[in-house]
């Protein structure tokens, strides 16, 4: 038990040493500035990437991310304006037969 509580007190310690040496280091200008600059040049990368692949795509004519989604938007339109007529439809259909039994 005592290898133990002198381990965790000797971990404990560096822990903190590193924790605070890493804190300093990650707010410094000097590590921020670089990282974002390179932060952002991927990101113009990758999209650059994504708008080529895309014409790619297109030229070849097979359809895109935004196409594929474009048409499971409107075909989940198309799916609840069905479900909804099919509703109206058998609230008619029920109506229609409560008119006949009463006659």
């Amino acid at each position: 038990m005592i290898t133990w509580d002198l381990w965790k007190k000797g971990f404990d310690a560096w822990e903190d040493a590193t924790a605070k040496y890493a804190e300093l280091w990650l707010r410094s200008p000097m590590t921020l500035v670089p990282a974002g600059s390179l932060f952002t040049a991927m990101m113009k990368t990758k999209a650059a990437r994504d708008k080529a692949v895309a014409s790619l795509w297109s030229a070849v004519g097979i359809p895109t991310r935004h196409d594929q989604e474009r048409s499971l938007h409107a075909l989940n339109q198309i799916q609840s304006r069905l479900a909804d007529l099919e509703d109206k439809l058998a609230e008619m259909h029920a109506a229609k037969h409560a008119e006949a039994a009463k006659q």
